[in-house]
């Protein structure tokens, strides 16, 4: 898919369904590949650590998941983009995958967290073919644990790979393991446990408003208010010294 650079990302553009159809073209073709879905704190982190911009910047796709990323494509390039949010991306290429029969697998999350997408998926998708579901341990993984938990996946016959580590830790484990693993990773972060019914999403009405951001800070204010208060100011002043310079272009 083609990108277009907006700060630090190269993010992929294109229709909604086009996402949808590419990843699933991934899977089919069981391409080792690796799917970024990009909100403004990935963007800020990005922007903080080269690192992790070429990260993210190497993956195949990269899609805008938030809004602020979507209307920012629309104001650098005039071009209207679908947002492509990890919340509807999950269920849409479970659904695409039940129907076209394409394997997925689960790596990351809690125990918790893993036996309720079990039960979820069971309940609501019984015909979907699950490869695989595995919860790391909370810390750096050896080289020996490593190498049996690729086997593991390859084994399954996994074509698609939801990773839900949280960023950016998904985005680096899936880099590393981009030509080790023979299907397409998604890192989901938070979708999951929206997925399966352990955190409410935020009403259709604040979705439009490109204000989930705040349902989710009042959901889990410790853990989100620092990150959303450094990361949303930063990006706010980078869009607007960006707008200030092309109005400053124009007129001279």
């Amino acid at each position: 898919m083609k990108k277009r650079t907006f700060i630090s990302l190269k993010i992929s553009v294109g229709k909604y369904s086009e996402f949808i159809n590419e990843i699933i073209d991934l899977a089919l073709l069981k391409k080792s590949s690796y799917v970024c879905v990009a909100n403004v704190h990935m963007l800020i982190e990005a922007y903080n650590d080269d690192n992790f911009a070429d990260v993210v910047n190497n993956a195949d796709i990269v899609t805008p998941d938030g809004m602020p990323l979507a209307l920012a494509i629309k104001f650098k390039y005039g071009t209207k983009q679908d947002r492509v949010d990890g919340m509807s991306l999950l269920p849409d290429l479970i659904k695409e995958a039940t129907q076209k029969d394409v394997s997925v697998y689960f790596y990351g999350g809690t125990e918790e967290a893993i036996k309720q997408t079990r039960d979820y998926l069971d309940q609501h998708y019984p015909n979907l073919r699950v490869a695989g579901m595995y919860s790391p341990p909370f810390r750096p993984l050896t080289s020996d644990e490593e190498e049996v938990i690729v086997k593991n996946i390859n084994d399954s016959g996994a074509q698609i790979l939801f990773v839900a580590l949280g960023c950016p830790k998904q985005e680096r484990w899936m880099a590393s393991m981009k030509g080790r693993v023979n299907c397409v990773m998604v890192g989901i972060g938070g979708a999951l446990p929206v997925f399966v019914g352990l955190q409410k999403r935020a009403p259709v009405f604040l979705q439009k408003l490109s204000l989930e951001w705040l349902f989710r800070l009042f959901q889990e204010p410790k853990r989100l208010f620092k990150r959303y208060f450094l990361t949303n100011t930063l990006f706010i002043y980078l869009v607007s010294k960006k707008g200030l310079k092309r109005i400053f272009i124009k007129n001279n």
